[in-house]
């Protein structure tokens, strides 16, 4: 699964695009110097995301949706290739329409 599809599925399963769970977790004080575990946990508790989901949206926190997704995922095969390594954050149906 991509960092792109991990973050599209955390929308399905919340209603909120990345972007809008970046700024609640702003909102709770976390930013880039949050542990992980405090990020695993408030997506658990508060909208029943998994662990794996949940580090895809700390990895944006953390490293900000253009230092996310590793070079090494850019454009090679494998289960985590992304296209891009600029995750968009805008949701889905900014891409749908």
């Amino acid at each position: 699964m991509s960092y792109q599809a991990y973050l599209d599925a955390i929308e399905t399963k919340t209603g909120k695009t990345p972007q809008e769970l970046l700024d609640e977790a702003s909102a709770r004080g976390f930013d880039s110097t949050t542990k992980a575990g405090d990020v695993v946990a408030w997506l658990r508790d508060d909208y029943g995301v998994g662990r794996g989901h949940a580090m895809a949206l700390y990895g944006v926190l953390k490293n900000g949706a253009d230092g996310a997704v590793p070079d090494k995922h850019v454009g090679a095969p494998g289960s985590h290739r992304d296209e891009s390594s600029t995750l968009r954050l805008d949701g889905l149906a900014k891409r749908e329409s």
